[in-house]
Order: C-alpha cells, then sequence, then structure tokens
C-alpha cells in the first residue's frame, strides 16, 4: 500500500526548492513513478490555449495533445473532478496511447482557480485505483498546488 501521507510530503519538499512547473512536475512524475506498485504510466498534462499538452512524466512514448473533454484526462479537465476508470476499454472515448493499459486515474490540478494541468497514471491491471488512491493522490495534488509555478 502506498504512503500517500509521506508521497505527498517528498512532493512539497521538491516544491519548497524548486516551483517552475517543468523541474517540479519531473521530480513529481519520478516519485509518483517510484511509490506506487503496477503502472504503467506516471505523468502531467499541462493545459497550454484550451488544450492539454503532454508535460514530464515517466513511462512509454505519450499522446501529446488532448483536446477536453476528450478521454479520460479531457474529461477529468472539463468536468474539473477526479476521474477513477476502471477499465478504459468500457469509457467512452478513451484515447489507447498505450495499449497496455487497463485502469487510469486522473486529478486536475489548479492555479489561479482554473484547472491548469492533470496528473495522469495508468497501470496495465484493471481496477487497479482505489478510493484510497484517490484521495491519496488529491492530497498530493494540494501539495502541488501549494508551490507550482506556470
Amino acid at each position: 500500500m502506498t504512503d500517500y501521507t509521506l508521497l505527498a510530503g517528498q512532493i512539497a519538499a521538491l516544491g519548497q526548492q524548486e516551483g517552475w512547473y517543468v523541474p517540479l512536475l519531473a521530480n513529481a512524475s519520478a516519485a509518483i513513478w517510484a511509490a506506487l506498485g503496477d503502472i504503467n504510466w506516471a505523468g502531467f498534462y499541462v493545459m497550454r490555449r484550451g488544450t492539454l499538452v503532454l508535460g514530464p512524466f515517466q513511462g512509454k512514448v505519450a499522446c501529446l495533445h488532448i483536446q477536453p473533454p476528450r478521454g479520460v484526462c479531457g474529461t477529468a479537465a472539463a468536468e474539473d473532478r477526479t476521474v477513477v476508470v476502471p477499465d478504459v476499454h468500457a469509457f467512452p472515448g478513451h484515447i489507447a496511447c498505450d495499449s497496455a493499459s487497463r485502469s487510469e486515474i486522473v486529478v486536475p490540478i489548479h492555479h489561479d482557480g482554473a484547472v491548469a494541468s492533470v496528473l495522469d497514471i495508468d497501470s496495465p491491471l484493471p481496477g487497479r485505483f482505489t478510493e484510497a488512491d484517490r484521495i491519496g493522490l488529491e492530497q498530493v495534488v494540494r501539495e502541488i498546488e501549494k508551490v507550482i509555478v506556470f
């Protein structure tokens, strides 16, 4: 089980060193990659002129642009809510960047009162993400929101 309080504290400490979104999200994706088991992608998309653009990540090559409300990331950004998908193949409009992905969680990140980015994590296991993961990753994102600079 992931210690999300520890992970959030680690990311908060990284943010105290550097809040600019590129190094902060790069280190956050590495920390998340190391802390969570059974995942095959962990990273961020950053909002740019109304489109989510690939940001720092760990994993295989990913989609470059996602237009909200398309896909899980676009839905989370457009609806400004965490989206947990137990089976991505059953999600209408799912964007398959990696055919091995079976489940996904996406958490919006806010800056100046608006969705500025999303945290996206995929797993090759169906039903990988639980309510505890949702709560823990929202805690991690709150730490990012406190220090991030775009």
